[in-house]
């Protein structure tokens, strides 16, 4: 299965990652629209760690044995078992944050305004995640491996 890798020797704390998964991840698709106009503005699904001059970017890392789905106590957190892909149904989500507890990536996030989480979902329908897409300078590797320096 293929997965998001970040490579932090390359990272410029430019947060685009960020920027560009919230606007895949919103209602217009439209840069401006997301953050100016949209009132319930989507959470990006990846964020950037940073301390001193080392930053990297941090989203699901789709595991082979997923603590967060094991730990969920409504179902709500699923993989895949022929994608490997791991999920969050926000319909089933109670907003507990089990998950964002047990997860040792600190991919889960809070929803606190929709009392959900929210997690990287690969981005459905793309062949290659919006934050892997837009990196400026290939921070993120989308491969099946990951990608040593």
């Amino acid at each position: 299965m293929k997965k998001i890798y970040p490579k932090e020797e390359v990272c410029v704390n430019c947060h685009l990652c960020q920027v560009w998964c919230l606007v895949e991840h919103s209602k217009s698709k439209d840069i401006l629209k997301a953050y100016k106009r949209e009132k319930d503005r989507p959470i990006p699904r990846v964020h950037v760690e940073e301390k001193g001059n080392i930053s990297f970017a941090v989203q699901c890392r789709h595991c082979k044995e997923p603590v967060c789905v094991y730990s969920c106590i409504t179902g709500a957190m699923t993989k895949d078992p022929v994608t490997g892909v791991v999920t969050v149904d926000s319909e089933r989500c109670i907003g507990c944050w089990t998950c964002v507890l047990v997860c040792p990536y600190g991919a889960p996030l809070p929803d606190y305004g929709n009392e959900h989480v929210v997690k990287c979902d690969l981005c459905p329908g793309r062949q290659t995640p919006v934050c892997v897409e837009n990196c400026p300078n290939e921070a993120l590797i989308y491969a099946e491996e990951p990608v040593s320096g």
